[in-house]
């Protein structure tokens, strides 16, 4: 009878402090009003309290809330996603208007039944946004589109201010824990994207505890900036439900902040890093960091 794989105990550093104050009451509340979702529910986000009750930021997630793909790290629900809703848009914006954001991270489910993977519909919506938030900067955050660059295309004509794409894990682990994605699809997307607007940063993020080694770690660094990407994110991988992977190791906040001087001096711009950290985590804070990048980059190319 083969041994059953036990599950590790959650550490204290990963308790979190829920606040389920006005602000936040009154972002949920816009949010099913509007008919909108995010990743910050969909995914069961840990910083969802801090997020909505503190900084009062939210990642909208477009094209429904039903995934094309079944990744197993993923609690974001699969199946056969809705018709395309083309005022979701217009939604978005105003409850960005609503909400003051100075920054708004737009990301998607996958939506591999769409022949654009769904790009026309992001970039409407970064139109949009743009439109009635003339001084909010705006973050994407893709699926790997296929790897079709036309849809790419579509979507980087709107000039988002970053684009965002995960590479999500190291190399040797992605079949097992990405449905249909690739490790080298996402990092071409990253580099088509940058190559086709040089002056838009790119940013990727790696979740760990899967039961990769620091090595591969620091080989997805140098993967990542060989591919152009400015900024780095790395979180600790917890297990949505029990039906997700497991759980093969939590990181210490020291191991994090090693992980971080370490992409540092691998060139990133920005890498934020710690148990808690997602993609979008203080993604306010990262657009900073890529302004000045930017202004860097039309300096350069004066």
């Amino acid at each position: 009878m083969a041994k059953t794989e036990e599950y590790i105990r959650k550490p204290e550093w990963l308790k979190i402090k829920l606040n389920t104050n006005e602000s936040y009451k009154g972002l949920k509340k816009m949010m099913r009003e509007k008919n909108l979702h995010t990743v910050c529910e969909e995914a069961k986000c840990p910083n969802i309290h801090e997020c909505w009750a503190e900084r009062k930021t939210a990642t909208f997630m477009i094209l429904g809330d039903i995934c094309t793909r079944g990744c197993r790290f993923c609690a974001v629900k699969t199946g056969l996603p809705n018709e395309l809703d083309w005022q979701e848009p217009e939604r978005v914006a105003e409850s960005v208007e609503q909400m003051g954001l100075k920054h708004v991270v737009i990301t998607a489910v996958a939506r591999d039944d769409l022949k654009d993977g769904g790009a026309a519909v992001f970039a409407e919506t970064i139109r949009a946004v743009r439109k009635r938030n003339p001084f909010c900067t705006i973050e994407v955050l893709p699926a790997d589109m296929m790897g079709i660059y036309e849809n790419l295309e579509i979507l980087m004509e709107a000039r988002p201010n970053i684009l965002n794409h995960n590479i999500e894990t190291v190399r040797s682990l992605t079949p097992r824990v990405r449905a249909r994605a690739t490790y080298d699809r996402s990092l071409q997307l990253l580099q088509r994207s940058k190559e086709l607007h040089p002056d838009i940063p790119t940013k990727s993020s790696l979740m760990i505890g899967l039961g990769e080694t620091k090595d591969e770690i620091i080989e997805t660094m140098d993967d990542l900036r060989a591919h152009d990407v400015d900024i780095m994110t790395i979180g600790q991988y917890l297990q949505p439900t029990k039906k997700h992977l497991k759980v093969k190791k939590y990181y210490t906040p020291e191991e994090f902040a090693e992980l971080k001087d370490i992409a540092m001096t691998k060139g990133f711009s920005h890498c934020e890093s710690g148990p808690l950290v997602r993609s979008s985590y203080h993604a306010d804070e990262q657009v900073n960091e890529a302004q000045v990048l930017e202004e860097a980059n039309k300096y350069k190319n004066a």
